[in-house]
């Protein structure tokens, strides 16, 4: 270990006991001075790592806290949107249940309105029937030879309803006629209805030969044809 007496006692070899305690105090001092100088820029240097380190620590914090504050920001506006959303959900629910009372309204309006054309249409109808039971009479034996003997009814066969029956005479032989009115002749398959009820007459009156009859305001002159060529006659209502 370095201390002053070990230095003093190499010094004397070359110099005096004065000198060699000179030297040897300084040299001693010396080496203190420079084991302080040491220490002291190692921490200078330990300091300047905190320092950097300290600073980067603060940037980052930084950096950090203007993420949270951007994250909160953002969060803040997914909440408004969330909100407004809801909102929005809110608004289409009550949208939809308003529709749904209006279509129910609208539902309601429509079969009543269905009703009363089907009312409106029956009337109408029987009305077509009332005209057809006066005036057939004289237009058939006018046009077809036919001759009425009783007056035309409306009735029901085994379940048909039948719109225009009555007994008649036609080239001297006993006729029933089965007829059915239609406001507007449009399709074929109106004269099948008609067909249907004939056969149901000829199964409860097989001695008797049908003569077929519709009855409309108006018949299109396609099905007009087609109906004549099944053996129907066909009466417009302008026409009587």
């Amino acid at each position: 270990m370095l201390n002053i007496e070990n230095v003093k006692g190499r010094l004397k070899r070359v110099f005096n006991e004065q000198q060699a305690s000179v030297l040897a105090e300084i040299i001693v001092k010396a080496r203190d001075e420079l084991v302080k100088v040491s220490d002291f820029n190692e921490l200078k240097e330990i300091v300047r790592d905190l320092a950097k380190s300290q600073k980067e620590l603060a940037e980052a914090q930084k950096r950090t806290e203007a993420r949270v504050e951007e994250l909160a920001e953002a969060q803040g506006r997914t909440e408004q949107r969330l909100n407004s959303l809801a909102q929005r959900v809110e608004e289409l629910a009550e949208a939809q249940k308003r529709t749904e009372e209006e279509i129910k309204r609208l539902a309601r309006g429509l079969v009543s309105t269905r009703t009363e054309l089907g009312g409106l249409a029956r009337s109408v109808s029987y009305s077509l029937e009332n005209e057809a039971y006066r005036a057939l009479p004289s237009y058939l034996k006018r046009h077809y030879g036919i001759e009425v003997l009783e007056r035309f009814i409306r009735t029901e066969i085994d379940g048909e309803e039948i719109d225009i029956f009555a007994k008649a005479k036609m080239d001297g032989k006993d006729v029933l006629i089965v007829g059915e009115t239609e406001l507007k002749l449009s399709s074929v398959g109106k004269l099948k209805r008609l067909d249907k009820k004939v056969l149901v007459v000829k199964e409860k009156f097989a001695e008797k030969e049908i003569v077929k009859l519709f009855v409309t305001h108006y018949a299109r002159p396609q099905i007009k044809k087609k109906a004549e060529e099944r053996g129907i006659i066909i009466v417009q209502s302008f026409e009587w």
